[in-house]
């Protein structure tokens, strides 16, 4: 068997730590690493074929840190580049690793919790531009009607932590009603970027009652469970002694401050280069 090792979990920046919380919380004996490439976030404007760049630099240096199994836990990135690794890179990086996203989880789940089977989906431009979320909640919901908006703000407003001062609600107000707009119907809004769980509260105190407002780490945590459980020979690599690393490719003590001040994990990080 090959040596064991401690679950990647991969984020343009900050948004990633929420999913990481989550997987903490569910699966506290688990070993993690974090990796934020918060010097070059956000990622949600960046092109397809750049945002796959520094995707496959960071997967590469998680297996190279022996992460047998990493999780993009960025939705720009599982959008505009992880099938691509997962066809056409990893059998070249190593065959018997996996590297898994943050989409597909949610869409298998999304159809079955709006009751009107209209949702609406809050996104970076990157994400709604590649459709990703319509062609997937298709294959598992075909009857739901999908409804997207693109919020290129709400990162930049989250990372330099400005989203709840008064110029930063105008934005989220502004790109919630605009979402709202598209349709009556909707009764389900995914925040489908793993920034946006930090808006959640916000965002459900304000839109119509009998709207839910939805983010991923939950669902994401709950299929990972799952899919260890189908797949006990990757569980089997994992490391299980509740250690988790936090590193980023930005400036460690804003790291630092900003994970503690956005999700409430006390962390200390290390700077790295890709």
């Amino acid at each position: 068997m090959k040596n064991s090792g401690p679950i990647g979990v991969f984020d343009s920046g900050y948004g990633g730590l929420t999913v990481l919380k989550e997987l903490m919380n569910k699966m506290p004996e688990h070993d993690f690493i974090y990796f934020g490439d918060n010097a070059r976030a956000p990622y949600g404007t960046r092109s397809f074929d750049v945002v796959y760049e520094y995707t496959l630099q960071a997967v590469k240096e998680l297996f190279r840190r022996g992460c047998p199994l990493v999780i993009l836990a960025c939705n720009t990135a599982s959008a505009k580049a992880l099938r691509t690794i997962q066809q056409k890179d990893l059998q070249h990086l190593d065959p018997d690793n996996r590297v898994l996203g943050v989409i597909r989880p949610t869409t298998e789940l999304i159809g079955s919790i709006s009751n009107t089977k209209h949702i609406g989906i809050l996104a970076t431009e990157g994400t709604v531009k590649s459709n990703s979320y319509e062609i997937e909640v298709q294959k598992f919901n075909p009857e739901v009607k999908v409804h997207q908006h693109a919020c290129p703000i709400w990162v930049p407003l989250i990372e330099t932590g400005i989203h709840f001062t008064k110029p930063g609600k105008k934005f989220i107000v502004k790109d919630v009603k605009a979402l709202l707009k598209q349709s009556s119907k909707i009764d389900t809004i995914l925040l489908a970027c793993t920034h946006y769980p930090i808006l959640q509260d916000y965002i459900q105190s304000m839109v119509p009652e009998g709207v839910s407002v939805i983010s991923q780490g939950e669902i994401v945590a709950d299929s990972l469970i799952d899919y260890l459980n189908r797949h006990p020979e990757m569980d089997e690599r994992l490391l299980k002694k509740a250690k988790v690393e936090y590193l980023t490719s930005g400036d460690v003590e804003t790291f630092d401050s900003k994970a503690l001040e956005l999700v409430g994990l006390d962390v200390q990080s290390t700077q790295i280069h890709l």
